[in-house]
């Protein structure tokens, strides 16, 4: 490869990389505008605004590589000529065997019904969740926790007349469970949904201890406040998803909101 070759494979490699890192700014800000929480929306637009302003250098990168650095270059490492070859035989081949029976493919069978398999969707931890992580990760393997239970009141160790279907208005709601296997110290996390949308969450170390009763979630200020519809908790111990519980809320016992 020569001088130029390798100034036009840089340039190119220069417009890649400027494509390349407009595309992140663009994901950047998409995902930035989808984030509750101001401050992890800022740190998602700065990084955005450095990726292009890299695309930027990158492109004038490409722009002055052909123009100005190749003569610059050219000072310092001056072209030579270079004797070209010239072959002085060329090989014809003389007879080509083409086949006289080709082979046809027996059919094969096809099934008439392919069965499609349904999606499970599995719980999991938004980024914007994780990046408040300040505990451990790893949990115990064989953790457990029992079903969620749902009360407006919790007497400290279970809640009071726990059900499944309230009515407003309600002020807060709490999740009891008992567990057993757990450890100390590490990042437990429990997301309230409200329709699929997330509406109130905490996560903080595990201070619990290893087994026992009276575990709790607690929901108090959720966002929009508290309205009709389906409710569902999960709760996890680092990343990994332990338990799931689900209430419903009406605006009225009698007439329940479909």
């Amino acid at each position: 490869m020569d001088i130029r070759a390798g100034i036009i494979v840089l340039a190119l490699f220069a417009v890649i990389g400027a494509y390349l890192s407009i595309r992140a700014a663009i994901k950047s800000m998409q995902f930035a505008r989808r984030l509750t929480f101001h401050s992890l929306r800022r740190r998602h637009n700065a990084n955005a605004w450095q990726l292009l302003l890299l695309a930027l250098s990158l492109f004038a990168c490409a722009y002055w590589l052909p123009f100005y650095g190749e003569p610059l270059i050219y000072d310092f490492f001056p072209p030579s000529p270079t004797p070209s070859l010239t072959p002085t035989i060329t090989l014809t081949p003389t007879i080509t065997l083409t086949p006289t029976i080709t082979l046809v493919p027996s059919l094969t069978p096809t099934p008439s019904v392919s069965d499609t398999p349904t999606l499970t969707v599995t719980p999991f931890l938004p980024v914007a969740i994780e990046a408040l992580f300040a505990g451990q990760v790893t949990p115990n393997p064989d953790a457990v926790f029992t079903s969620i239970q749902f009360s407006t009141e919790f007497d400290g160790l279970n809640p009071v007349d726990p059900q499944t279907v309230f009515e407003l208005p309600i002020e807060s709601m709490y999740g009891g469970f008992d567990y057993n296997n757990t450890t100390p110290g590490v990042q437990w996390t429990a997301l309230w949904y409200r329709n699929g949308e997330l509406i109130c969450f905490e996560t903080k170390p595990w201070d619990g201890g290893t087994g026992g009763i009276g575990g709790y979630t607690e929901c108090s200020d959720p966002m929009d406040g508290w309205q009709a519809g389906s409710y569902e908790v999960q709760i996890f111990m680092g990343y990994e998803w332990k338990v799931v519980g689900r209430f419903s809320v009406l605006d009225n016992l009698s007439t329940p909101t479909p």
